[in-house]
């Protein structure tokens, strides 16, 4: 979803702009929440970070691998794979 809120501003000397806190309120950004700064083509995109599966997005994944979270059901199905290659 797009909104434009005709909000402008400015980069400080540090590279840091403020979220107006409608916005912040609106997506339940508190303050020291982390958040995920990512590009999608040319936008910079500032989500609140959720720990989720690298593979298939569920909430919450249990397993941590290499600084990666994964949950039980992908970590099945790539047990699976490693037992059907070695055959």
């Amino acid at each position: 979803m797009k909104l434009s809120t005709g909000i402008v501003r400015r980069v400080d000397e540090l590279g840091r702009i403020v979220i107006p806190i409608e916005m912040r309120n609106s997506l339940g950004i508190a303050q020291k929440d982390p958040v995920e700064i990512s590009m999608e083509g040319t936008s910079i995109v500032v989500r609140k970070y959720e720990n989720r599966c690298v593979f298939c997005g569920v909430l919450r994944p249990s397993i941590k691998y290499n600084d990666k979270l994964i949950c039980k059901k992908c970590l099945a199905e790539l047990n699976k794979q490693a037992e059907d290659s070695k055959n």
